[in-house]
């Protein structure tokens, strides 16, 4: 009886003991975060696709001016992922930081929803050719308050839930290499179906219904995705935030300077290695030394200033080890290639200003009753990148394994340079295109007609916003994959949020080349390269072509950086494998 229950207690115990140590993270947790992502898409992309429309037809601003202040938003919400990144990666950690950024994006949501409701928070409605009563500073004011808080959210949410889903694959167990890949596939996928959703549904109800609606089924969406995160808490894999990364790069740069005028020891072996101190911002392998930068290596140089004892941790700020070295250099190694992206951003940013205005203009009835609302014509775009992503991921891949032999088919600097190649064809395609639309409203006397539709299908514009959805898949894709792939391990959050830090300034470009082309085209007559009120009196495809020239030598530039580019090296520890002993091999990082 008793050796019975010792038996029962021991079963109970194997059980608990197996509840306990089931792994985490996986496919399973997918569902929750890609239903945060999917719905913070879903608001953004909501709102921005038709916003143009928004603040030209309901707050009245100018073309440019409208242009800018989106421009100006994408950027501010690109460029605060720094912020979450810092806050995730220094004591946070991802999760917490999804969460309340999330609630902070849910505000700035719901305020803008509230805008598009209250008839005072927008200037009187105006139609035909009558002048309209442009929004004042305190209906502004509102929208730029639920525009930065919208920014502030994205800011703690962008560079987390990537580097977050990426965390849930263990990178040391040989199963799950090829996993991480394949996510930023799928995550861009999953992203690219929410914009779908929104350039077609939500903007067909703004346009159709209401702005009141059309804002407040993504606000709701956002609130439900709040839910959905939180509720898959216990299946995630929550990596300790292991520090500040910036002050890592800090130290080892004050370190550095303090030993400038040393003599560089001549065996790297001699530098200061401590596995121990570097354990927690290393779990998937220690970087090893690289000659590059090699002043930055003076920082690891142990002198009798230092002090050093066995068993004793070093002042930071005076003695670094290999790994916080490397650290330092993989980032100023990624900081050309990452650049380089700037440019694309740019370009493609028109798809949401000017080429939408073109397509303002344009026949999009596709029955006598419906037409395409110009906000939506961006599915073209999202179609293409989800056509391509697939196309990719399923044939494109196994094709070109066969001949490089690399398990993601093609390295990611490659994805890259194809994607710019593309972007340059798509924005030389859509200066052909303007004049072709022209030259139909030149022939029908529209000229001085801005608000009559030229009698051009929209069909003209398909090839460029095509063009821009093929190039956004093969070239951010692949950007995003170089942030998260060669970043030090420690700072996959920061990485994350660089690559939306070139987003964020390849908005800034749009808004500085929008205004110095509007500023220095214009001539006495008051015509305009890009005019405020006029399409059809403009210069567009001259903009455009300002802007392949641009890309064309950012092309030339990137494949430079490209071909000097050094991989970080990485020591691997691999998880161990039943009856196998663990695995030590250095592995450059592209090879993944």
């Amino acid at each position: 009886m008793e050796e019975q229950s010792k038996n029962k207690i021991s079963e109970e115990e194997k059980q608990l003991h197996g509840k306990r140590s089931r792994p985490k993270g996986g496919l399973i947790t997918m569902p929750f975060i890609f239903a945060n992502e999917i719905c913070e898409k879903l608001a953004v992309v909501g709102f921005h696709a038709n916003m143009i429309s928004y603040l030209t037809t309901q707050l009245h601003l100018p073309i440019t001016k409208a242009a800018n202040t989106l421009t100006n938003f994408g950027g501010t919400s690109s460029l605060t992922p720094l912020l979450g990144a810092f806050v995730a990666d220094s004591f946070a950690g991802r999760f917490w930081t999804i969460t309340f950024a999330s609630i902070i994006y849910q505000i700035g949501m719901t305020l803008l929803t509230i805008s598009a409701i209250l008839p005072t928070l927008r200037p009187p409605p105006c139609t035909g050719e009558e002048v309209c009563v442009v929004a004042d500073t305190a209906q502004l004011s509102v929208l730029y308050i639920a525009l930065l808080l919208g920014a502030l959210g994205s800011g703690g949410i962008r560079p987390c839930v990537v580097a977050f889903g990426a965390d849930q694959f263990d990178e040391s167990d040989p199963n799950q290499t090829t996993k991480t890949w394949n996510y930023f596939n799928w995550y861009y996928f999953c992203m690219g179906a929410a914009a779908l959703v929104a350039v077609t549904v939500l903007v067909y109800i703004q346009d159709n219904v209401g702005w009141g609606l059309g804002l407040g089924i993504p606000t709701v969406a956002m609130f439900l995705s709040v839910i959905a995160f939180v509720g898959g808490f216990k299946l995630y894999r929550h990596l300790d935030p292991s520090g500040s990364p910036f002050t890592r790069l800090i130290q080892v740069a004050v370190a550095a300077f303090r030993k400038r005028k040393l003599m560089m020891v001549s065996d790297p072996t001699l530098l200061y290695t401590n596995d121990e101190i570097d354990a927690p911002i290393s779990l998937g392998g220690i970087l090893t030394h690289t000659k590059h930068m090699s002043f930055l290596d003076k920082a690891a140089i142990i002198t009798e200033q230092d002090n050093l004892k066995p068993g004793q941790i070093p002042n930071p700020w005076r003695l670094s080890t290999v790994h916080r070295v490397e650290e330092l250099k993989s980032v100023i190694r990624m900081g050309p290639i990452g650049a380089s992206g700037i440019l694309l951003i740019t370009a493609y940013a028109q798809q949401g200003t000017f080429s939408l205005q073109q397509a303002k203009t344009m026949n999009r009835h596709l029955t006598e009753s419906f037409q395409i609302p110009a906000g939506s014509m961006s599915v073209f775009t999202t179609v293409a990148m989800l056509s391509t992503i697939v196309f990719y991921d399923r044939v494109f891949v196994k094709i070109a394994r066969k001949f490089t032999g690399l398990e993601r088919g093609i390295t990611f600097l490659h994805r890259m340079g194809i994607g710019f190649v593309i972007s340059i064809v798509a924005t030389l395609v859509a200066g052909f295109v303007e004049i072709k639309r022209k030259r139909v409203a030149i022939e029908h006397g529209l000229l001085d007609k801005p608000h009559t539709m030229v009698p051009i299908s929209f069909l003209w514009l398909v090839p460029q916003y095509s063009l821009h959805g093929i190039a956004e898949a093969f070239m951010s894709i692949g950007h995003l994959e170089f942030f998260y792939d060669q970043a030090p391990e420690s700072m996959r959050s920061t990485a994350t949020a660089l690559f939306w830090m070139a987003i964020s300034i390849g908005n800034y470009v749009s808004t500085l080349l929008v205004t110095l082309v509007h500023r220095f085209s214009a001539k006495p007559d008051g015509s305009n390269w890009l005019p405020d009120n006029n399409l059809n009196r403009g210069r567009l495809e001259y903009f455009y072509w300002v802007i392949t020239m641009l890309q064309a030598v950012n092309l030339v530039y990137y494949l430079w950086c490209a071909k000097i580019y050094t991989y970080k090296p990485v020591q691997v520890h691999h998880s161990k494998e039943e009856n196998s002993p663990v695995k030590n091999e250095l592995q450059l990082s592209n090879k993944n």
